[in-house]
C-alpha cells in the first residue's frame, strides 16, 4: 500500500508541476512501427536476461533448460510489472525454479547473484558512459555520485564474499549458513573470470537493450533525442528506479526521466509522456507471462510454502 501511494504521489506532483497537456497529446499521434521495434528489442532482452541467469546458475551449478528458464523469468517479469505484491516476481522466480527442480539453495542465490551481476552491469555502463554523461550535464555535483556507486558495488560483491568468515559460533544458525553458501557462490560466479565476464556483459547488453526500447520510444512520439542521448542517460534513470520504493518504480521512473533528459533539452512534459509509455509498454509486453502462469496450472498455496521455505531458510 505505501508503495501505491508513493507512486501516485509523485504522478500527480510531476502532472500537477509540468505542463504536459500538449505533450499528451502526442499520445494521440504515436507512430506504431517505432513500437513494433520495441517489442522486437523486448524478445531480444528477455533472450539476453535468460542467457544471464543461466551463466548464474552454471557457476553455481544449478541448471535448467533454457526453454524453461525463459518461461520461468517471463512469468516472474510479469509479476514484478503488474502487481503490488509483497512476494514480488524474484520470489516467484525461485518457486517456480524449485518446481523446475533446482535445490532451494540454488534458487535463492542464482536469483540474488544475477540481480547482483545486473546492477554490476548497469553501475558498469554508467561508469563507461561518464564522460559522455558530463557532457550533457557539465560541472554538476551529480558526477561524482557514479564512480562513487561504482566503488560501493565493488566493495558489495567484496563483503558478498566474506559471509562465510563469521564466528564460527554462529554457524549453527540457518541464517549463518544460509549466508555463507551465498559467499561460496558468490566466488564461484565473480572470481571466475570466465563466468563473471559473461554474466557482467550480458548485464552491460541488457541495459544497452533498455537503452534501445527507451529511443524507440522517443521516435514513437516524435520526441527529438539521440540513441547516444538514451545510451547516456537511461541507465541512471533505471539504477534511480531500482530503489524498492514505488511500485515497478512508477512515480521514482517519471521524476529521473524529466530531471535526465532535462540535460539534452527535452520539455519535462515530454520527458513525462515519454516514460509513462515506456512504462505502460514494459505492462503490455509482460502481461503474456500471466498467461503463462494460468496455463502453468500453478496454486497460490504452492507460492505460499515455497515462500515459507524460504524465509525459513533464512530464520535463526
Amino acid at each position: 500500500m505505501a508503495k501505491f501511494v508513493i507512486s501516485a504521489l509523485l504522478i500527480w506532483l510531476i502532472a500537477a508541476n509540468f505542463e504536459i497537456g500538449s505533450a499528451a497529446e502526442r499520445l494521440t499521434e504515436i507512430e506504431y512501427f517505432y513500437l513494433l521495434g520495441v517489442f522486437v528489442v523486448y524478445v531480444v532482452l528477455l533472450v539476453n536476461n535468460t542467457a544471464r541467469w543461466q551463466v548464474v546458475l552454471n557457476a553455481i551449478h544449478a541448471h535448467l533448460p533454457f526453454w524453461v528458464a525463459a518461461k520461468i523469468l517471463y512469468i516472474s517479469m510479469f509479476f514484478n510489472q503488474t502487481l503490488p505484491s509483497a512476494i514480488g516476481g524474484d520470489a516467484f522466480r525461485m518457486f517456480l525454479a524449485r518446481k523446475a527442480g533446482v535445490d532451494l539453495k540454488g534458487a535463492i542465490n542464482g536469483v540474488m547473484l544475477e540481480r547482483a551481476a545486473t546492477v554490476t552491469g548497469l553501475i558498469g555502463l554508467v561508469v563507461a558512459t561518464q564522460p559522455f554523461l558530463l557532457a550533457r550535464i557539465g560541472d554538476n555535483p551529480v558526477k561524482y555520485a557514479f564512480p562513487a556507486l561504482a566503488v560501493i558495488a565493488v566493495s558489495g560483491l567484496i563483503f558478498l564474499m566474506l559471509l562465510d568468515r563469521l564466528p564460527a559460533r554462529l554457524q549453527t544458525l540457518k541464517l549463518v549458513r544460509g549466508l555463507g553458501h551465498l559467499a561460496a557462490d558468490t566466488k564461484k560466479l565473480f572470481l571466475s573470470p570466465r563466468y563473471a565476464f559473461k554474466a557482467i556483459s550480458l548485464g552491460v547488453l541488457g541495459n544497452i537493450l533498455i537503452s534501445l526500447v527507451a529511443y524507440l520510444t522517443a521516435q514513437a512520439l516524435a520526441i527529438e533525442v539521440s540513441v547516444l542521448d538514451c545510451l547516456v542517460l537511461i541507465p541512471p534513470v533505471i539504477l534511480i528506479t531500482t530503489l524498492p520504493i514505488s511500485i515497478a518504480g512508477w512515480g521514482v521512473r517519471e521524476g529521473a526521466m524529466v530531471a535526465a533528459f532535462a540535460f539534452v533539452g527535452v520539455a519535462e512534459g515530454d520527458a513525462f509522456v515519454m516514460s509513462i509509455l515506456f512504462g505502460l509498454i514494459n505492462v503490455v509486453f509482460a502481461l503474456p507471462g500471466g498467461l503463462l502462469w494460468l496455463l502453468g496450472d500453478y496454486k497460490r498455496e504452492d507460492v505460499a510454502e515455497v515462500e515459507a521455505d524460504i524465509i525459513d531458510s533464512a530464520d535463526a
